[in-house]
């Protein structure tokens, strides 16, 4: 259903029914639908990777993915990409968007999360204050081919192990773990209720029903759970700001990251605050009721998300025991976007679009997601601290990699069965190794483009093309 922001008291909805009438073909033959599509579109197909020869220059589609960026913060946004190969494949969404464009697909869509690479996998906590473990990042969502998805995430494997310092055969195990994992998964949903598909959580801790996890695994687990379960809004108050002489809580400023906005911008903020308490539900717009903003700033995020207008705000309920801390972020158009229909009749802005996708791709989404406008621009919001934790793959090597790769990919085949036909793509995955040796293959190839792309990107930045270098991106 759609909703839209027609004033700070009306909320306006239209929507297409949905057809309860029309008979849904049998698992078998959704199976057999996708294996025949192996006729059309090999899986050896897959392990394929030239840049086109007409590929964009590198520095050319940096210049393009920093249009409407905040341009002040253009310099940091590159310098931070520079840092190493794995960051430039976190900020280049883009380039591997117009990438994966020139690939083949066998033909069935999902949501997609739109940048699936293994750093947007991690801890938070549901309504029920039970810690989770699944994707985290939907910015890039977009309906778009599966294998678009699970190729990022094998990329995304073959260079973060090239950093933890994998050889090739150990970054060609990892990546076929993931693949693995996304096979065995979407093979065990296939069949699954759809309803249990949508009830199906990850929680760390318990005993997985898919394999065991490495003892190695298991403690690094153990240390990420500890620090979520200290990820709150309690303790982050103390880390971010600080009662005024008035007795008023107010943000600490720490340049670039957190930075003070004017008065006239807070005010704006806070209207399109009280807008987005719209696309709440009721119940939600109850509670969210119970506080009162105290101040607001303007925050730098992540590596590809830097120049994107961010920012905090902090609310206060009942007294300084009930602070809540909401993110507005801008919501721009996807990366996948030039690629796909963007099926825009369908959400008012990116913002929303943000929101549904990540409401479809997560076992249980944040209860103050949401969306708004601000002169003219779109955004999302959510809460900030929300049990919320990062599972830090610098830490790990061996069984502890190649476990979570695993993990990454069977919960990214969950992601993607909440919203199509699983059996067509396990029927198109199989069970053997020849989709998993074509994308470890796929993997290595693009693992190498990536290598020479930041090569690239690094002596643009060092030569100031992109604005004013630190000192440690010049060495």
């Amino acid at each position: 259903m759609k909703s839209r922001i027609v004033s700070k008291n009306k909320v306006s909805s239209t929507g297409e029914r949905v057809s309860l009438r029309i008979p849904l073909a049998t698992v078998n033959a959704l199976h057999e639908q996708g294996s025949a599509q192996r006729e059309h579109v090999s899986r050896e197909a897959h392990g394929e990777w030239e840049p086109a020869q007409n590929r964009e220059d590198i520095i050319s589609m940096m210049k393009k993915s920093n249009v409407g960026r905040q341009k002040h913060l253009i310099p940091l946004r590159m310098q931070r990409m520079a840092s190493s190969p794995f960051a430039f494949l976190r900020g280049a969404a883009a380039v591997m968007a117009y990438d994966l464009a020139q690939t083949p697909v066998m033909g069935s869509n999902v949501v997609l999360a739109g940048d699936a690479h293994i750093s947007n996998f991690g801890f938070y906590g549901t309504a029920q204050r039970e810690l989770v473990f699944d994707i985290n990042d939907f910015d890039e969502t977009i309906v778009g081919p599966w294998e678009w998805d699970l190729k990022r995430l094998t990329a995304s494997v073959n260079v973060a192990g090239r950093e933890n310092g994998l050889s090739q055969k150990e970054r060609r195990s990892a990546v076929m773990q993931a693949v693995e994992g996304y096979q065995q998964n979407m093979q065990r949903l296939e069949s699954m209720g759809t309803l249990d598909i949508w009830y199906l959580h990850a929680s760390p801790g318990r005993a997985d029903v898919l394999r065991k996890v490495p003892p190695k695994a298991s403690a690094v687990m153990r240390k990420v759970t500890e620090k979520a379960l200290q990820s709150d809004n309690h303790n982050l108050l103390k880390k971010v700001a600080d009662k005024d002489a008035k007795g008023q809580w107010r943000f600490r400023e720490d340049p670039p990251v957190l930075t003070r906005i004017s008065a006239s911008l807070q005010n704006k903020l806070v209207t399109a605050l009280e807008d987005y308490s719209l696309t709440l539900s009721r119940e939600r717009r109850y509670m969210l009721s119970r506080y009162r903003v105290a101040d607001v700033a303007h925050r730098v995020v992540g590596v590809g998300s830097v120049g994107t207008r961010a920012y905090l705000a902090l609310l206060i309920g009942k007294n300084d025991g009930d602070p809540l801390f909401l993110q507005i972020k801008e919501a721009s158009t996807p990366a996948h976007g030039p690629y796909l229909p963007l099926r825009r009749a369908e959400f008012v802005n990116e913002g929303q679009r943000v929101v549904v996708g990540q409401r479809a791709l997560q076992a249980s989404s944040d209860v103050m997601l949401g969306w708004t406008e601000m002169d003219g621009r779109p955004y999302y919001v959510r809460q900030m601290k929300n049990l919320k934790a990062d599972v830090p793959i610098e830490w790990m090597s061996g069984d502890a990699f190649t476990f979570y790769c695993w993990a990454c990919g069977a919960l990214l085949a969950r992601a993607h069965a909440r919203t199509s036909e699983a059996a067509t793509i396990a029927g198109y995955c199989g069970a053997s190794r020849v989709l998993r040796q074509s994308l470890a293959k796929w993997a290595e190839a693009y693992g190498n483009q990536t290598i020479r792309d930041h090569a690239k990107l690094l002596e643009a930045v060092k030569s100031g093309e992109f604005g004013e270098v630190l000192p440690n991106v010049r060495d």
